[in-house]
Formats: C-alpha cells, structure tokens, sequence
C-alpha cells in the first residue's frame, strides 16, 4: 500500500529519508507521498521524489502558510508540470487556529484555484487536489462548487470531522482521507465518519510526522509504515476483511493519482 499523505521534506526526516523508506517497506508500505506546504517546500518535495523511486510530490500552499507569501504561482506551476508531481495541495481553509486570518488564508486559496484551473486548461489534463480543512467544510466546500474542476478529483485528507461533515464531502463528490486520528480513542465521531463512506471514496495516510496511530500513539516522529496500523484499524472497524479493504485503499490511490499501489 502507499502512504497517501506524508511531509519527508520535514525537519523529522532530515537525512533519514531512505531509513525512513526502508521502515515503511518492512511494514508493507512501499510508497509515499510527500505534500508540500509552501513553494520552496514543493521544490524540496520534488528533489526527495527524484532521488527515490517510490516517493511522489505535489505542489501547493497550506492555509496555514497563507502568510508567507507573496507567493510565486508561475514557480509552482512548472514544479507541478514535474514527472514526479502527482497532485495540488495541500491547499484549503483552517479555521481551528486564529493565524493567519481567515481573509489571508481566503486570498491564498483563491489564488491557487485560479492557477490549478488556468494550468489544466492550458495542460488540458487534471491533476487531483489533496485539501486541507479543519473546521471549515461551510465555507470550503461551497466555494470548490463554484470551480470549474471535477469534484471527484478532490480529497479531504486528515479529516476529522464528524458524520455530518463526512456526508457533506460525499455529497459534493470527493474522496475522504484518514490518518492515525480514527484509533484514537478520544475521535468516536472520526470512527462514526469512517463507517459511512464508500468503498471506492477512502483513503489511508499517515501525515507524517504527526499523529501517530494506535498502539504507536503519542511517539514522534509518526513514520509514513504506520499507515499499516491505520489501514488495519479501518478494517476492522467497518467489519471488513484485510484484503477486501487493502484492494479498495490500493485501487483507489491508483486511480487517484495515477500511481501503481503495489
């Protein structure tokens, strides 16, 4: 399986990229993909993906980098035009934490819609977009309907939400994303979230370094292999069999974002 969601370019990971690799390999996930948070960041994301074979990238600005800018969009559409590059994002709205304000997080998102519709309207092709949103699906969502992109090509990763949040983003059309956060034994509305989204509309991830999942919980940094744990966990929760559930996540990662699950 891949680890559909990790950041390698985080200081965690620094020099411990192929120990890192070879850790996620002994526990059946071969694959990662590392998501950028800045520009310069989807620049370091594309150069792990070029140095390794089972690493892809993508290219976008995190919400809660929306105040770093001025941001260069030319710079991250040609790291997006990459080989390795295999989505946006992540990209989207935070209204967890006061900073940045949600206007700047607001003016950042707008315009890296803009860039991602002028790029595949000029590429004619599309690339998926992973999304971040924390306590903000009525806001985000509305806006991504007004877009000119497909909303099966949207993935709400890390979600946290409850089940009402989870049917919202089934019923815009997108995929749904789980970290280690569905084991945690504080997260039943998580788990009640896992139990109704479709076989073919989930997917599995670490965000590595961060939240760790059972039994592995509380250590730092979570390693992109974990996803092994939260995969296993999903399984079991929604009465699912191993490999009826390992097919799915696979099939899905592949026909997401067009890269080989095994």
């Amino acid at each position: 399986m891949i680890d559909t969601h990790c950041h390698l370019t985080f200081p965690d990971f620094a020099s411990r990229v192929e120990e890192t690799l070879d850790h996620a390999g002994g526990m059946g996930v071969n694959g990662c993909i590392t998501i950028s948070t800045t520009v310069p960041d989807a620049e370091a994301a594309q150069l792990i993906a070029e140095l390794h074979g089972r690493v892809w990238h993508s290219a976008g600005v995190h919400p809660l980098y929306a105040d770093k800018g001025p941001h260069d969009w030319a710079r991250l559409r040609r790291i997006a035009e990459g080989e390795r590059c295999v989505a946006w994002g992540e990209l989207g709205l935070d209204k967890h934490y006061d900073r940045p304000l949600l206007e700047v997080q607001t003016t950042t998102l707008e315009e890296q819609l803009a860039t991602i519709e002028a790029s595949h309207d000029y590429w004619g092709r599309s690339l998926p977009v992973v999304l971040h949103c924390r306590k903000a699906f009525d806001a985000l969502i509305p806006r991504l309907r007004e877009t000119s992109l497909d909303p099966s090509r949207f993935v709400f990763h890390c979600f946290t939400g409850g089940p009402e949040d989870a049917r919202a983003c089934l019923d815009f059309g997108a995929m749904i994303s789980f970290t280690g956060v569905v084991t945690y034994a504080n997260a039943p509305e998580v788990r009640e979230a896992a139990l109704l989204v479709p076989p073919d509309r989930i997917m599995v991830e670490t965000d590595a370094p961060f939240l760790s999942p059972v039994p592995m919980r509380g250590k730092r940094p979570c390693m992109p292999g974990y996803a092994r744990h939260t995969a296993e966990a999903l399984a079991e929760l929604r009465g699912e069999s191993w490999e009826e559930f390992h097919g799915a996540i696979n099939a899905n990662t592949t026909r997401f974002f067009g890269i080989p699950a095994e």
